[in-house]
Formats: C-alpha cells, structure tokens, sequence
C-alpha cells in the first residue's frame, strides 16, 4: 500500500501548552527528496520548549508544526533525480537543508545560512510522524552494525562534535563539561573520543553525574548554591588546575560566568547551551586573560564523522536511551521528558518494528 494512503499519526504542536496527535498529510517526494518510513526519533528540549511556549527567541509556532528532529527510517520512496539512496536503505536524518547556495554554503558553513530549512523550527515542520518527506542528500545511510536509535542520536552526538570541534579539543586536553543533560553527556563522549586525557562534568543531579561517570567522565562535580568563583575554586582544586577548555551546555548564567572564571588563561570556553538573550558575564575577566569565547550554531559537516564513530565502536551512544515509548504515547513521552525524567526519551514510529 503507498505511503500516502497509509495513517501518517504526527505529533503536532498547535501553540503553548497544545500538543495533539493528528493524521498528517504526506506527499509524493519531489525530484530531490526521498519519502521516509520513520523508525526512531528522540526528543530534544527544543521541542518540549515549543510545546510548553510556543517559540524559542524570534522562532514562534504560528500555525500547527509537527515537532521531532533528531530522527532516522527507512527509504520507502525515491524523486526522480534521486541517485545514492534506494528503498530499503536505513538513513540518518540531518534536519538542517540550506535552501539556497549563499555565501556561508560556498565556506562550508551551511548552518549559518539565514536561509536554511530546518525540521520542527517554524514554519517547517519536522518528522516524529509515521511517513517523512526529506531533502535526499542530507539522508545518510547506516551501517548494518548502527542501529535506528544509533542514527536518531547523530543529531545530538553531532551537536558534542561541532563543539569540540571549534573548542579545539585534542589528544591530552583537559575539558570540563557544565551540565550532564544529553547535549552534556554527548560532548563528554567526544571529547574524551577526541583524545581528552580528562574531562570533568558538572551537574545538580548525582543521577546525571552517575550516568557521566558510567559514560567516562574523569571527575564529576555536583553544583549546589556555590558563587561561581567557589565553584571555579573547586574545579581548579579537582583538576589540578584550571582546565584548558570549557564546553558550556546549560545556558544558565551563573555557569557561564563559572565557565569563564574556571578556564586556564589563554584557553576557550564554548557556550553550546541556549538561555537568555542578555546574560552578564565577567567579560574584562576573560579579555584581561585571553581567554577565547566561541559560540555554536548547531553543526556542519558532522553526520559522516558520526556515522564512522558509531560504526567503528568509538562512542556508545546507546547508555543515553533511557524511555522509550511508541508514537501513540507521544504526550507520555513528552510528559517525562518535561519533568526531567532519565535522560534520552525516544519514540518509535514503525508500529511494526519498536526494536532500537
């Protein structure tokens, strides 16, 4: 039967507080696109933040928007122009597509495109639904020995790889990651990949911090009401001294201020979580010791390093699943993610297959 006669269940947000499970509409994939049978799709906070508020800064949910981005299936149909993917191929998603060839397309740094479409940020929709249209040469192909929940978890890993990529992060750097969230736990992962000799984690919940410590965390360091000086204090104490990088995944104020006070001099810290559009932070601090302060997008040019990495054993992404629920219990599944429950919540799209 073809996919477009078949029930497409999508989750959809409506506005704050509105989360509904609908039939969607699915198309016939254009020329460039691939039609997909969605497998696994894991929940990010960006969705929870949609469903709960109803934007994220200027992106607003102004007309219904199907959430999911951190996704992979199967190619049940190809476009006509579509050569390197067949039915039957097991893909990861990557959710951003430049919608034109601009000036940041030319220098490889597509995520920077104002332009770009990106799946479950308005007005595009995403792809936790039965059946997915998507851009064909930002599917990628899976490995036999990757599983579905292996692809779905590339977008978050990709996040840890642009990060570390731009904090520099190489054999014998010492690393400290504020927050065990996912977005925290991926970039302990690829630091320590990327050849970090030690890699301190910083979280308010010890279950997070046990889940760092099984994951390869060097230290761990749980934070209560201490100034961020105290807590830079602490750090340098564990550590031995200052850390020469520092990957800021929470985008709470008082740990980017710990992040500047607790780097080494002359060293980077990079701010990956998102909070507020006006932080202070001690900025003299940081020029009068040169310490860098990088900002991230997402990512670019990640997925095939992913892939390679999962492919080959170096990073075992599977401990960060701990829900799973299939698609119907969606508002379940959103719900604990909501409240902070475990770690990676993932659905499971094909009704016939919830295996990971």
């Amino acid at each position: 039967m073809a996919a477009d006669r078949i029930d497409n269940l999508s989750v959809v947000v409506h506005g704050p507080g509105d989360l509904r499970l609908e039939n969607y509409p699915i198309h016939e994939p254009g020329p460039n696109e691939v039609q997909l049978q969605m497998h696994s799709v894991g929940i990010c906070g960006s969705d929870v933040h949609y469903w709960q508020h109803g934007r994220i800064s200027q992106f607003v949910v102004k007309k219904p928007m199907v959430l999911g981005h951190e996704a992979s299936g199967t190619v049940v149909k190809v476009g006509a122009l579509v050569k390197d993917l067949l039915p039957g191929d097991r893909v990861a998603i990557e959710p951003g597509v430049p919608r034109d060839i601009d000036e940041f397309c030319k220098i490889g740094r597509y995520n920077l495109s104002p332009t770009i479409f990106f799946c479950a940020t308005p007005p595009d929709d995403g792809n936790l639904c039965r059946f997915y249209n998507h851009n064909a040469d930002f599917c990628y192909k899976l490995p036999d020995n990757v599983t579905f929940e292996e692809g779905a978890l590339i977008e978050p890993l990709s996040v840890g790889i642009y990060a570390c990529r731009r904090a520099g992060v190489t054999l014998g750097s010492t690393v400290l990651v504020c927050g065990a969230g996912p977005i925290g736990m991926v970039n302990l992962l690829v630091a320590k990949a990327m050849g970090a000799a030690k890699v301190l984690v910083t979280d308010m919940k010890s279950s997070r911090l046990e889940k760092a410590k099984e994951c390869g965390a060097t230290f761990t360091l749980q934070i209560n009401k201490e100034t961020p000086q105290e807590i830079a204090k602490k750090i340098d104490s564990i550590f031995g001294g200052k850390p020469e990088i520092t990957i800021e995944c929470t985008g709470i104020e008082s740990s980017i201020q710990t992040s500047i006070y607790a780097t080494r001099s002359g060293g980077t810290v990079v701010l990956v979580g998102l909070g507020s559009d006006m932080v202070s932070v001690p900025l003299v601090t940081a020029a009068v010791r040169e310490v860098d302060i990088r900002g991230v997008f997402r990512y670019c040019n990640t997925w095939p390093m992913a892939i390679s990495m999962l492919a080959s054993k170096l990073v075992n992404v599977k401990p960060l699943v701990t829900h799973r629920f299939p698609l119907e219990k969606a508002l379940e599944a959103f719900e604990t993610t909501r409240n902070g429950i475990g770690l990676k919540v993932m659905l499971k799209c094909d009704p016939n297959d919830q295996n990971p």
